[in-house]
């Protein structure tokens, strides 16, 4: 079989977290093994077992996040050992935004709240009906019809909340200085767009934000931030919890200027806050989500081991060309001049065609994928390896 390896071993896949199987069913016994035990696996697959103190081997070649965010995995050590981290963007974002959804509705009806005082009316029998009518007025809300809603971030959760409060007949506005064409796509027009995120802060009644968690974003959610905005502005953060300044919103949620904080990230500072509703890290957490984000994670390994293709990665850019049985070259090197040259130099050397190639680079790093049109009996081309690799600025080479 082409996807095998020129020792004739099979590719071994270790999993850091229970994938479903549904993800794992994906890899075939044919060309695949799982092994978790495995010092040295070809590829890894996890959700969100914490990486950063974990030795890896040096045959590992990709790393697959069954998820979006990779705040568990060392992307940079690994981007400079040429191991390709993916994620799968976009596989829970329904399981987020309903949750989203569901959390705008009841914490505005103060739903969580009242359930809370509720189940402690337990023991008082028959007058629980009289108590619930009596108290029931102090978990008066209000409805989020006509409403403006704030959506920081219209990636894959982003977009789906905003075209969602639509049609829950609610304003809303978003802020994404860097949206994507195909979000552009999905985004209804009927979304505004706020030409700053300040204006977004001074217009909202609600604010959701999806962005992720960088030295620009970490603690956005501020002082300065809430000076900005209504009085009573209710605060969704299903994205990353250091995206708000904690000591800053306990302030602003005593004074009342942020009249509720959900969040998906409770922690004791969270806890002590006054009208923070804290989920328990629920937003991607079903089902469907979790065999979405194992199928896709799998996919993506797969089909690079296989044929080197690459999609949806963190640190490498994506490429691809169509697999056709041929003899593929993929090399992945320092983005610098001349590079492209030497490696069809090498080639040349052995007379090989070029039958067809892709180089993409992503910021310090490119990768570059060769088919060879010439008949190579084997897996591998005695010696290509090696030439290839003494070319200063290459990192890994593979012979597929």
């Amino acid at each position: 079989m082409h996807n095998k390896r020129g020792d004739g071993q099979l590719f071994t896949i270790q999993t850091l977290n229970n994938i479903a199987q549904c993800g794992l069913n994906v890899f075939d016994e044919e060309n695949f093994t799982i092994d978790n035990d495995s010092q040295n696996p070809d590829a890894i697959v996890l959700r969100s077992f914490n990486m950063h103190d974990m030795e890896i081997g040096d045959n590992v070649k990709a790393v697959a996040r069954a998820g979006a965010g990779v705040n568990n995995i060392p992307v940079s050590d690994y981007t400079e050992r040429g191991i390709v981290v993916f994620n799968t963007p976009g596989a829970n974002a329904n399981a987020v935004k309903e949750l989203v959804l569901t959390s705008l509705m009841a914490s505005s009806r103060n739903v969580f709240a009242g359930i809370a005082w509720t189940r402690d009316l337990q023991g008082q029998g028959d007058q629980i009906p009289k108590l619930v009518e009596a108290g029931k007025k102090q978990f008066v809300g209000k409805e989020i019809k006509g409403k403006t809603l704030g959506v920081i971030g219209l990636g894959a959760v982003g977009a789906l909340v905003a075209n969602d409060a639509l049609d829950l007949d609610m304003d809303v506005i978003g802020f994404d200085p860097f949206i994507s064409v195909d979000t552009a796509w999905n985004l209804s027009r009927n979304v505004q767009r706020a030409m700053t995120i300040e204006q977004l802060f001074a217009n909202s009644d609600y604010i959701t934000v999806h962005v992720p968690l960088t030295d620009n974003t970490k603690g956005m959610f501020n002082e300065k931030a809430f000076d900005i905005m209504k009085e009573g502005v209710h605060i969704l953060n299903f994205s990353r919890g250091e995206l708000v300044n904690e000591q800053d919103m306990a302030v602003a949620l005593e004074s009342g200027k942020v009249g509720k904080y959900i969040t998906d990230f409770p922690n004791e500072n969270v806890l002590k806050m006054k009208n923070a509703v804290p989920i328990p890290h629920l937003g991607a957490s079903t089902k469907e989500s979790e065999e979405n984000c194992a199928i896709m994670a799998s996919r993506q390994v797969k089909d690079f081991l296989e044929t080197g293709n690459i999609r949806n990665s963190v640190n490498m850019p994506n490429a691809s060309i169509p697999y056709t049985g041929k003899r593929r070259v993929t090399v992945y090197h320092r983005n610098i001049p001349n590079m492209v040259g030497q490696i069809t130099s090498a080639l040349s050397d052995y007379s090989l065609n070029i039958a067809d190639m892709v180089n993409r680079s992503r910021g310090d790093y490119a990768y570059t994928m060769i088919d060879i049109d010439n008949k190579v009996n084997g897996d591998v081309i005695p010696g290509l390896k090696e030439k290839i690799g003494q070319i200063e600025g290459v990192v890994t080479i593979r012979v597929i």
